[in-house]
Protein backbone atom coordinates (compact mmCIF):
# COMPACT_ATOMS: atom_id res chain seq x y z
CA UNK A 1 0.00 0.00 0.00
CA UNK A 2 0.98 3.67 -0.22
CA UNK A 3 1.63 5.38 3.10
CA UNK A 4 3.21 8.41 4.73
CA UNK A 5 6.00 7.19 7.02
CA UNK A 6 8.86 8.45 9.16
CA UNK A 7 11.93 6.22 9.58
CA UNK A 8 13.58 8.44 12.20
CA UNK A 9 12.27 10.60 15.01
CA UNK A 10 11.70 14.25 14.12
CA UNK A 11 9.24 16.59 12.46
CA UNK A 12 7.62 16.87 9.06
CA UNK A 13 11.02 16.71 7.36
CA UNK A 14 11.22 13.01 8.27
CA UNK A 15 7.98 12.07 6.49
CA UNK A 16 8.19 10.12 3.22
CA UNK A 17 5.39 9.05 0.89
CA UNK A 18 6.28 5.51 -0.12
CA UNK A 19 5.29 1.89 -0.52
CA UNK A 20 4.76 0.16 2.81
CA UNK A 21 3.54 -3.25 3.97
CA UNK A 22 -0.23 -3.45 4.25
CA UNK A 23 -1.56 -4.29 7.74
CA UNK A 24 -1.71 -7.94 8.69
CA UNK A 25 -5.09 -9.67 8.68
CA UNK A 26 -7.16 -8.47 11.66
CA UNK A 27 -7.26 -10.75 14.69
CA UNK A 28 -9.52 -10.75 17.72
CA UNK A 29 -11.53 -7.52 17.80
CA UNK A 30 -9.43 -5.67 15.22
CA UNK A 31 -10.81 -4.10 12.05
CA UNK A 32 -8.92 -3.30 8.84
CA UNK A 33 -10.21 -0.09 7.26
CA UNK A 34 -9.60 1.19 3.75
CA UNK A 35 -8.94 4.84 4.54
CA UNK A 36 -10.74 7.63 2.69
CA UNK A 37 -9.70 10.61 4.83
CA UNK A 38 -7.25 11.15 7.69
CA UNK A 39 -7.02 14.31 9.80
CA UNK A 40 -3.78 15.70 11.20
CA UNK A 41 -2.76 16.57 14.72
CA UNK A 42 0.47 18.49 14.16
CA UNK A 43 1.88 17.97 17.65
CA UNK A 44 1.67 14.17 17.44
CA UNK A 45 5.16 14.17 15.93
CA UNK A 46 6.45 15.51 19.28
CA UNK A 47 4.78 12.83 21.44
CA UNK A 48 6.73 9.85 22.77
CA UNK A 49 3.85 7.44 22.09
CA UNK A 50 4.07 8.28 18.40
CA UNK A 51 7.58 6.87 18.24
CA UNK A 52 7.71 4.08 20.79
CA UNK A 53 5.61 1.47 22.56
CA UNK A 54 6.52 0.53 26.14
CA UNK A 55 9.85 2.27 25.66
CA UNK A 56 10.69 0.34 22.49
CA UNK A 57 11.32 2.23 19.25
CA UNK A 58 8.72 1.31 16.62
CA UNK A 59 9.91 3.25 13.57
CA UNK A 60 9.07 3.44 10.77
CA UNK A 61 5.80 4.96 11.96
CA UNK A 62 2.66 6.09 10.12
CA UNK A 63 1.06 9.27 11.58
CA UNK A 64 -2.47 10.76 11.44
CA UNK A 65 -4.86 8.88 13.71
CA UNK A 66 -8.25 10.48 12.99
CA UNK A 67 -9.85 8.65 10.09
CA UNK A 68 -12.89 7.81 8.02
CA UNK A 69 -13.18 4.95 5.56
CA UNK A 70 -14.69 1.59 4.63
CA UNK A 71 -14.28 -1.72 6.44
CA UNK A 72 -12.03 -4.07 4.45
CA UNK A 73 -11.85 -7.00 6.89
CA UNK A 74 -12.84 -7.83 10.48
CA UNK A 75 -11.39 -10.06 13.19
CA UNK A 76 -13.34 -13.08 14.46
CA UNK A 77 -14.41 -11.35 17.70
CA UNK A 78 -15.83 -8.21 16.05
CA UNK A 79 -19.55 -7.61 16.52
CA UNK A 80 -21.80 -5.03 14.87
CA UNK A 81 -19.32 -4.12 12.13
CA UNK A 82 -19.16 -5.90 8.77
CA UNK A 83 -17.12 -5.66 5.58
CA UNK A 84 -18.30 -2.72 3.48
CA UNK A 85 -19.53 -0.60 6.39
CA UNK A 86 -18.57 3.08 6.36
CA UNK A 87 -16.84 3.89 9.65
CA UNK A 88 -14.90 6.63 11.42
CA UNK A 89 -12.80 6.72 14.54
CA UNK A 90 -9.48 7.28 16.28
CA UNK A 91 -6.50 4.94 16.11
CA UNK A 92 -4.65 4.67 19.46
CA UNK A 93 -1.62 6.93 19.24
CA UNK A 94 0.87 4.16 20.03
CA UNK A 95 -0.15 2.30 16.86
CA UNK A 96 0.42 3.10 13.19
CA UNK A 97 -2.03 5.73 12.05
CA UNK A 98 -4.25 6.39 9.06
CA UNK A 99 -1.97 8.32 6.69
CA UNK A 100 -2.05 5.22 4.52
CA UNK A 101 -4.40 3.34 2.24
CA UNK A 102 -5.24 0.86 5.03
CA UNK A 103 -5.19 0.99 8.82
CA UNK A 104 -5.69 -1.64 11.51
CA UNK A 105 -7.73 -0.40 14.47
CA UNK A 106 -9.47 -1.90 17.54
CA UNK A 107 -13.21 -2.13 16.95
CA UNK A 108 -13.80 -0.28 20.23
CA UNK A 109 -12.15 2.80 18.67
CA UNK A 110 -14.51 3.19 15.73
CA UNK A 111 -18.21 3.47 14.90
CA UNK A 112 -20.49 3.53 11.89
CA UNK A 113 -20.26 6.80 9.96
CA UNK A 114 -23.60 8.44 9.14
CA UNK A 115 -24.26 8.16 5.40
CA UNK A 116 -24.88 11.87 4.95
CA UNK A 117 -21.60 12.96 6.53
CA UNK A 118 -18.56 13.28 4.26
CA UNK A 119 -15.34 11.41 5.02
CA UNK A 120 -13.43 14.69 5.34
CA UNK A 121 -15.88 16.10 7.90
CA UNK A 122 -16.03 12.86 9.88
CA UNK A 123 -12.24 12.59 10.09
CA UNK A 124 -11.88 16.27 11.00
CA UNK A 125 -14.40 16.04 13.83
CA UNK A 126 -13.21 12.88 15.60
CA UNK A 127 -10.43 14.04 17.91
CA UNK A 128 -11.42 17.66 18.70
CA UNK A 129 -15.13 16.92 19.12
CA UNK A 130 -14.59 13.84 21.30
CA UNK A 131 -12.06 15.75 23.40
CA UNK A 132 -14.53 18.58 23.95
CA UNK A 133 -17.46 16.28 24.64
CA UNK A 134 -15.65 14.07 27.13
CA UNK A 135 -13.79 16.91 28.86
CA UNK A 136 -17.01 18.79 29.54
CA UNK A 137 -19.02 15.79 30.67
CA UNK A 138 -16.41 13.68 32.47
CA UNK A 139 -13.71 16.07 33.68
CA UNK A 140 -15.68 19.22 34.53
CA UNK A 141 -19.22 18.19 35.41
CA UNK A 142 -20.57 21.74 35.23
CA UNK A 143 -24.29 22.48 35.34
CA UNK A 144 -26.43 25.02 33.51
CA UNK A 145 -25.70 28.61 34.46
CA UNK A 146 -22.12 28.04 35.61
CA UNK A 147 -19.25 29.97 34.02
CA UNK A 148 -16.57 28.41 31.80
CA UNK A 149 -13.44 30.12 30.47
CA UNK A 150 -11.88 28.65 27.32
CA UNK A 151 -8.42 29.66 26.15
CA UNK A 152 -8.06 29.19 22.43
CA UNK A 153 -11.28 30.60 21.06
CA UNK A 154 -11.78 29.26 17.55
CA UNK A 155 -9.17 26.48 17.53
CA UNK A 156 -10.16 22.94 16.61
CA UNK A 157 -10.95 21.74 20.14
CA UNK A 158 -12.12 25.10 21.47
CA UNK A 159 -14.70 25.50 18.72
CA UNK A 160 -16.38 22.27 19.85
CA UNK A 161 -15.99 23.18 23.53
CA UNK A 162 -17.87 26.40 22.84
CA UNK A 163 -20.63 24.68 20.88
CA UNK A 164 -21.18 21.88 23.40
CA UNK A 165 -20.90 24.17 26.45
CA UNK A 166 -23.44 26.57 24.96
CA UNK A 167 -25.88 23.70 24.46
CA UNK A 168 -25.39 22.67 28.10
CA UNK A 169 -26.53 26.11 29.20
CA UNK A 170 -23.14 27.22 30.45
CA UNK A 171 -22.01 30.84 30.29
CA UNK A 172 -19.00 30.63 27.98
CA UNK A 173 -16.18 33.15 27.77
CA UNK A 174 -13.42 32.49 25.22
CA UNK A 175 -10.13 34.21 24.51
CA UNK A 176 -8.86 34.81 20.97
CA UNK A 177 -5.71 36.43 19.63
CA UNK A 178 -7.30 38.52 16.90
CA UNK A 179 -10.39 40.68 16.61
CA UNK A 180 -11.03 38.91 13.30
CA UNK A 181 -12.05 35.83 15.31
CA UNK A 182 -14.63 37.54 17.51
CA UNK A 183 -17.69 37.07 15.31
CA UNK A 184 -16.76 33.45 14.62
CA UNK A 185 -16.50 32.71 18.34
CA UNK A 186 -19.88 34.35 18.98
CA UNK A 187 -21.46 32.34 16.17
CA UNK A 188 -20.22 29.17 17.87
CA UNK A 189 -22.05 30.19 21.03
CA UNK A 190 -19.60 32.24 23.11
CA UNK A 191 -21.32 34.68 25.44
CA UNK A 192 -18.18 36.80 25.80
CA UNK A 193 -15.05 37.01 23.64
CA UNK A 194 -11.81 38.56 24.93
CA UNK A 195 -9.08 39.58 22.50
CA UNK A 196 -5.71 39.25 24.25
CA UNK A 197 -2.97 36.79 25.11
CA UNK A 198 -3.45 37.77 28.77
CA UNK A 199 -6.85 39.40 29.30
CA UNK A 200 -6.51 41.94 32.10
CA UNK A 201 -10.29 42.23 32.50
CA UNK A 202 -10.74 38.72 33.94
CA UNK A 203 -11.40 39.04 37.65
CA UNK A 204 -9.78 36.53 39.99
CA UNK A 205 -12.08 33.67 40.96
CA UNK A 206 -14.81 34.72 38.55
CA UNK A 207 -15.20 31.37 36.76
CA UNK A 208 -16.27 27.91 37.89
CA UNK A 209 -13.80 26.22 35.53
CA UNK A 210 -11.33 26.87 32.75
CA UNK A 211 -9.86 24.82 29.90
CA UNK A 212 -6.60 25.45 28.07
CA UNK A 213 -7.32 24.50 24.45
CA UNK A 214 -4.17 26.17 23.08
CA UNK A 215 -1.37 23.84 24.10
CA UNK A 216 1.75 23.86 26.23
CA UNK A 217 2.46 26.55 28.79
CA UNK A 218 -0.89 27.16 30.48
CA UNK A 219 -0.66 30.75 31.80
CA UNK A 220 -1.09 31.94 35.38
CA UNK A 221 -4.28 33.84 34.58
CA UNK A 222 -6.14 30.67 33.55
CA UNK A 223 -5.67 29.37 37.11
CA UNK A 224 -6.27 32.74 38.76
CA UNK A 225 -9.57 33.18 36.94
CA UNK A 226 -11.12 30.11 38.59
CA UNK A 227 -12.75 30.25 42.02
CA UNK A 228 -11.20 28.23 44.88
CA UNK A 229 -12.42 24.66 44.54
CA UNK A 230 -13.12 25.11 40.83
CA UNK A 231 -11.44 23.11 38.08
CA UNK A 232 -8.71 23.77 35.53
CA UNK A 233 -8.28 21.31 32.64
CA UNK A 234 -5.20 21.11 30.43
CA UNK A 235 -5.17 19.17 27.17
CA UNK A 236 -1.52 19.15 26.07
CA UNK A 237 0.57 18.73 29.20
CA UNK A 238 0.25 18.16 32.95
CA UNK A 239 -1.00 21.22 34.87
CA UNK A 240 1.25 23.33 37.07
CA UNK A 241 0.86 21.91 40.58
CA UNK A 242 2.28 25.05 42.19
CA UNK A 243 -0.22 27.32 40.46
CA UNK A 244 -3.07 24.95 41.31
CA UNK A 245 -2.11 25.05 44.98
CA UNK A 246 -1.59 28.83 44.90
CA UNK A 247 -5.13 29.48 43.70
CA UNK A 248 -6.81 26.53 45.42
CA UNK A 249 -8.12 24.89 42.24
CA UNK A 250 -8.44 21.27 41.17
CA UNK A 251 -6.20 21.04 38.09
CA UNK A 252 -6.05 17.95 35.87
CA UNK A 253 -4.65 16.78 32.55
CA UNK A 254 -7.34 15.30 30.30
CA UNK A 255 -6.68 12.69 27.64
CA UNK A 256 -9.46 11.69 25.28
CA UNK A 257 -10.42 8.04 24.90
CA UNK A 258 -12.13 6.92 21.70
CA UNK A 259 -15.11 4.71 22.55
CA UNK A 260 -17.81 3.39 20.28
CA UNK A 261 -20.61 4.83 22.43
CA UNK A 262 -19.12 8.34 22.32
CA UNK A 263 -18.44 8.03 18.59
CA UNK A 264 -22.05 6.98 18.03
CA UNK A 265 -23.22 10.09 19.87
CA UNK A 266 -20.87 12.24 17.82
CA UNK A 267 -22.11 10.58 14.64
CA UNK A 268 -25.69 11.47 15.55
CA UNK A 269 -24.65 15.10 16.15
CA UNK A 270 -22.89 15.23 12.78
CA UNK A 271 -25.85 13.64 11.01
CA UNK A 272 -28.21 16.23 12.49
CA UNK A 273 -26.11 18.97 10.93
CA UNK A 274 -26.10 21.07 14.10
CA UNK A 275 -22.33 21.12 14.64
CA UNK A 276 -19.93 23.39 12.81
CA UNK A 277 -16.90 21.35 11.71
CA UNK A 278 -14.11 23.56 10.40
CA UNK A 279 -11.73 22.17 7.77
CA UNK A 280 -8.83 24.51 7.07
CA UNK A 281 -7.21 22.67 4.17
CA UNK A 282 -7.17 19.32 2.38
CA UNK A 283 -4.03 17.73 0.91
CA UNK A 284 -3.68 14.53 -1.11
CA UNK A 285 -1.90 11.76 0.78
CA UNK A 286 1.08 12.08 -1.56
CA UNK A 287 1.60 15.61 -0.21
CA UNK A 288 1.37 14.58 3.42
CA UNK A 289 4.82 15.91 4.25
CA UNK A 290 3.78 19.38 3.06
CA UNK A 291 0.54 19.07 5.02
CA UNK A 292 2.39 18.42 8.28
CA UNK A 293 4.96 21.07 7.43
CA UNK A 294 2.23 23.69 6.99
CA UNK A 295 1.48 23.60 10.74
CA UNK A 296 -1.94 25.00 9.90
CA UNK A 297 -0.50 28.28 8.67
CA UNK A 298 -3.59 29.31 6.73
CA UNK A 299 -6.16 32.06 7.13
CA UNK A 300 -8.82 29.38 7.59
CA UNK A 301 -9.40 27.84 11.01
CA UNK A 302 -9.97 24.15 11.53
CA UNK A 303 -8.35 20.80 10.87
CA UNK A 304 -5.96 19.85 8.09
CA UNK A 305 -7.11 16.65 6.37
CA UNK A 306 -5.42 14.18 4.06
CA UNK A 307 -7.49 12.97 1.11
CA UNK A 308 -6.68 9.27 0.87
CA UNK A 309 -9.72 8.25 -1.19
CA UNK A 310 -8.26 9.70 -4.39
CA UNK A 311 -5.84 6.90 -5.26
CA UNK A 312 -3.02 7.19 -7.73
CA UNK A 313 -3.84 5.85 -11.16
Amino acid sequence: MKALRAHARGGAEQLVYEDAPAPKAPSGSEVCVRVNAAAITFDELTWDETWEANGVDRTPIIPSHEFSGVVEAVGPAVEGITVGDEVFGLVPFNRDGAAAEYVLVPSASLALKPAGVSDVVAAAAVLPALTAMEALEEALGLTSGQRLLVRGGTGAVASFLTQFAHRMGLSVTVTVRSSASVEHAKRLGADEVLVADEPAEIAAGSFDASIDAVGAGTPDWLYRAVRPGGRVITLQEAPDADLAQKYGVDANFFLVEARTDALNRLGAELAAGDLEVAVAQVYPLAEGRAAYGSRGQTKNSGKTVLDVATRES
